[in-house]
């Protein structure tokens, strides 16, 4: 989310006029698309060129949204525009045990329904391994030798994951959880996926949080995940991360401090 392109109230009014939009505000986080919100909407500009996907993504939230998961739905298109219903809840401050298990449900479901979804392209695909690394090559040679072994990586495809189901993608109505931006997502393992929503909801690497996610993911799913794979992931997926903040951000401190509990 965030903002790059400038909308006024008025102008949103003009795009959706059968819509009833008010208090139009920015969002503050997020660099790469543009995103406003109103009271019942979401506005959203994608400062890239990535029609097919957006209609692809739409689909695909449509028929999430049949199977019972809280997701958006996208409204309406104008121009460069599209609309999407507003959900109800607010992002996770602190993490409870029920906020494990609504997780550890929504993304057994998920996996459920995506599991012959292996169409899309290839979740990695996106990220330029090889030029982030040499940038780290360059300035960050210690980080570099430690997620050089990115390199050679390659993610097996169990169907659609999300990706990014940190908590800023999630909301949480009373028990009930919501999860969007599924844009950037792709075809991927689904321990991955889990490994990374668990980096955010479970930053300490908390014993008890990770076993009731399994225990409650593999009530609901009929692939299973063992502790072991589990772990293998979280190593993968926390080199990833690490290597993508810090190419973003150019510094390596707040990359090291936020994924060191998984790191061996």
């Amino acid at each position: 989310m965030g903002v790059k392109t400038p909308l006024s109230l008025q102008e949103a009014q003009t795009l959706f006029p059968n819509y009833s939009l008010t208090n139009l505000q920015a969002t503050t986080n997020g660099v790469i698309d543009t995103t406003y919100v109103t009271e019942k909407y979401v506005l959203k500009k994608y400062e890239r060129s990535i029609e097919k996907r957006i209609e692809e993504d739409a689909k695909r939230l449509e028929f999430f949204s049949k199977h019972q998961l809280h997701v958006p739905k996208l409204l309406a298109k104008s121009k460069e525009w599209y609309l999407y219903e507003r959900l109800l809840g607010e992002s996770p401050k602190s993490i409870r045990y029920y906020h494990i298990q609504a997780l550890a449900r929504f993304m057994a479901q998920l996996h459920t329904l995506t599991k012959t979804q292996r169409n899309s392209s290839a979740f990695l695909a996106q990220y330029n391994i090889d030029e982030y690394l040499s940038f780290l090559k360059k300035d960050f040679f210690f980080y570099y030798k430690f997620l050089e072994p990115l390199k050679a990586f390659k993610l097996p495809c169990d169907g659609f994951i999300h990706g990014d189901i940190f908590k800023d993608n999630t909301l949480f109505y009373r028990e009930k959880i919501a999860v969007f931006d599924f844009i950037d997502g792709g075809c991927g393992a689904f321990s991955f996926d889990v490994a990374v929503a668990l980096m955010a909801f479970n930053p300490y690497n908390k014993s008890s949080f990770r076993t009731l996610f399994l225990q409650t993911y593999n009530q609901h799913s009929k692939k299973k995940l063992t502790h072991t794979e589990l772990q293998r992931s979280l190593h993968i997926a926390t080199k990833l991360y690490m290597l993508l903040r810090i190419h973003k951000t150019k510094q390596a401190q707040n990359a090291k401090k936020l994924l060191k509990p998984y790191i061996k």
